[in-house]
Formats: structure tokens, sequence, C-alpha cells
């Protein structure tokens, strides 16, 4: 129990430190920044990433616990960690220094993070059906996040 309280603490270590860009600038360039017609209030990012952060922990544990967190599946999973973590750097707290481009360099830096999370979902599920199901929810949530970043990019 005291690996899957360091996994659940890893990913929230991220979650929190992903959340600083975003609250430092949600009201400031963002709030008045155009948005995608299908942008979902703030409160469901707090509560869908909640989740996600939990899946990521979680399904990172699973595949440990078949001692397969090694190779190419650790190495995955600690860089959709980081490109999870420099996405809101990016988005929110780069744009009042490099405008409309920090924007185009967010949606390179998520769709990458879409790309590892498809690795790492192809390489946890053999080890472990759950580790690899426990993922896509936070693959689909990635994507949908690439969209209204798209817009952003194309409408700021």
């Amino acid at each position: 129990m005291a690996a899957l309280a360091g996994f659940l603490a890893l990913s929230y270590a991220v979650c929190m430190l992903a959340s600083i860009p975003i609250i430092l600038h949600s009201s400031g360039w963002f709030a008045a920044s155009a948005k995608a017609p299908w942008m979902p209030a703030g409160w469901m990012f707090r509560t869908v990433w909640s989740g996600l952060y939990a899946c990521i922990g979680l399904s990172a544990w699973l595949v440990w616990r078949r001692r397969a967190l090694t190779g190419n599946l650790l190495w995955s999973f600690c860089l959709q960690l980081l490109l999870n973590l420099a996405w809101p750097f990016m988005f929110f707290a780069m744009y009042p220094t490099l405008g409309s481009a920090a924007l185009w360099l967010a949606f390179a830096v998520i769709c990458a993070l879409a790309v590892v999370l498809a690795l790492l979902i192809v390489e946890a599920g053999p080890v472990h059906t759950w580790a690899g199901l426990l993922l896509l929810p936070y693959f689909s949530w990635v994507v949908f996040s690439a969209s209204l970043n798209l817009y952003s990019a194309l409408h700021n």
C-alpha cells in the first residue's frame, strides 16, 4: 500500500505543480481570450483532472506490481508526466511573453503528450489490462484539451 500511496503522491505532485500557472494566469490574459464554443466550465477541469491523476498513479502502480515498470514503460510514464507538467507552463505562463507562439508550442506539447499516452496505453495494457484501461479517459481528455488549445491558437 505504501507503493500505491507513492505513485498517487507523485501523480498529485505533478497536478499541484501544473496548477500553478493556471491559477496565476486564468484570470489574466486567459479570461479575456477567445475560447472554443465547446469549452466546459472551469470547475469541470478541476473535477476531471482530479480523477485522471488518480488513474495515472493507479495505472503506474498496477504495472509496477507486475515488476514491469522498467525500460520503455518507465520512460513513457515519466515522459507523459513531464509533458503533462510542461503544457500549462507553456500555454498559460508563456503567453504573456511569447504571445500566440506560446499557444502553438503548447499545442505541440499536448500533441506529443497524446502520442506518448497512446504508446503508454499500448505498452501498459498487455502487462495489466486495467493499467491500460485506466489511461483511456486520460488520453480522451488530452485529445479534447488539444482541440481547445488548437482553437485558442487559431483565434488569439
